[in-house]
């Protein structure tokens, strides 16, 4: 069976406007979380976020965009995007075609706008919203596709902050049944209203910068991003500079509690084990882990125990959340840009802010920046509702 190729990146966050400003954050251990400052918020001067410090008014500016029914999460998505189409050297030509797909994720979608199309409703003398288009979850996808013209399939998948890793098993799984020849894959979400409320009404927002697999723990930062990959058929490839190839992905549903992982995490012990099973790898085989880690007391300790019941030791591993914010929907493609960046660069990333493990588990992720030999990394990403995915990229 061919392999699947990744032949461009693109990716938009806290900590920089394309890839090579991302990885440079990473290797000096610099974090993109602040208290927010550009966005509208009750929250503002105080909440800490992975917030991208570009207004939603220079995006449009930088991106030639005025339409005032276009999302913040439709503007990031178009810069990564770009970057990653650029990066692959797609033409106009081949985006037109019908055999070039376009999978998408996002768990907000439009609703950045929902303060805009509600006053927009109230008022009796509007004939119709410039926002109402806007208001879903597709929305997004059907921008950038009408945007940038896209001729082949082209789907949106709100799995919780599993999204953007089902969009890139997704693709892969297009392009091994030949419905696709190359498949854009990736998601993007902004911060927003109903994001932060809905986080903060969970209980789950740390009111300090997060620290990951610590036993001190207090909860999440969400973050804003946008990250996209380019995957392409080996034979269809020819001289093109690749980067890595999917080579496993699991998906699984924990079923426990509609935003918590059962305490043994059987939901990321089964995906991780169904990607190393669709790899043809053994837990021995995989040279670092890319953890969900989102620095809440449930996702930690439950990603670490089924960390430990599948790998024994587990290798080195790190949650980047610290540098970016829970980007949600983001967050599985961003978190794969930067596995790829590792297999790449042949390197491990610093945890931030980390001091001390959590008890029941002992487990330390990477302290410092360092070479590391990487043949194989395992990203994983796991949503609410107990949807669970695990990628894992390989050397070309």
């Amino acid at each position: 069976m061919s392999r699947i190729l990744i032949t461009g990146i693109g990716a938009f966050s806290a900590i920089g406007d394309n890839v090579a400003a991302n990885r440079q954050a990473l290797i000096s251990g610099q974090s993109g979380i602040r208290t927010l400052s550009n966005f509208p918020s009750r929250y503002a001067g105080s909440l800490p976020c992975g917030e991208i410090t570009r207004s939603t008014d220079e995006l449009k500016q930088s991106s030639g965009i005025d339409d005032p029914g276009v999302t913040r999460t439709s503007l990031i998505a178009l810069q990564a995007l770009r970057e990653a189409i650029t990066d692959a050297g797609l033409t106009p030509e081949q985006l037109r075609s019908s055999d070039t797909a376009l999978i998408n994720a996002s768990t907000v979608g439009g609703m950045c706008l929902t303060d805009e199309l509600y006053h927009d409703a109230n008022n009796d003398g509007l004939a119709g919203s410039p926002f109402l288009s806007s208001y879903d979850n597709a929305s997004v996808t059907l921008f950038l596709g009408q945007h940038l013209r896209i001729g082949g399939i082209q789907n949106t998948i709100n799995t919780a902050c599993s999204s953007s890793a089902n969009a890139i098993l997704y693709g892969a799984r297009l392009l091994r049944h030949g419905f696709a020849r190359r498949v854009i894959v990736g998601g993007a979400d902004s911060l927003a209203k109903f994001t932060i409320n809905g986080f903060k009404a969970l209980h789950i927002l740390s009111a300090n910068p997060c620290t990951p697999f610590d036993a001190g723990r207090t909860g999440l930062n969400l973050g804003e991003a946008g990250a996209y990959l380019v995957l392409e058929r080996e034979e269809d490839c020819h001289d093109k500079k690749t980067y890595a190839h999917c080579a496993g992905y699991g998906n699984s549903n924990d079923s426990y509690h509609p935003s918590s992982i059962s305490d043994e995490g059987e939901g990321p012990f089964l995906c991780m084990q169904r990607a190393l099973e669709a790899a043809q790898l053994t837990a021995g085989d995989i040279d670092a882990i890319n953890a969900h880690g989102t620095a809440t007391e449930n996702n930690d300790e439950t990603e670490s125990r089924a960390m430990i019941r599948l790998f024994g030791t587990p290798p080195p591993f790190l949650s980047t959340k610290a540098y970016t914010g829970h980007t949600l929907g983001a967050a599985g493609a961003l978190e794969a840009v930067f596995s790829i960046l590792q297999l790449q660069y042949q390197e491990s990333y610093p945890a931030l802010r980390f001091n001390e493990p959590i008890v029941s588990t002992g487990l330390i992720p990477s302290a410092s920046y360092r070479s590391l030999p990487v043949t194989h990394i395992m990203s994983n990403s796991f949503g609410f509702g107990g949807n669970c995915s695990s990628l894992i990229f390989s050397a070309v």
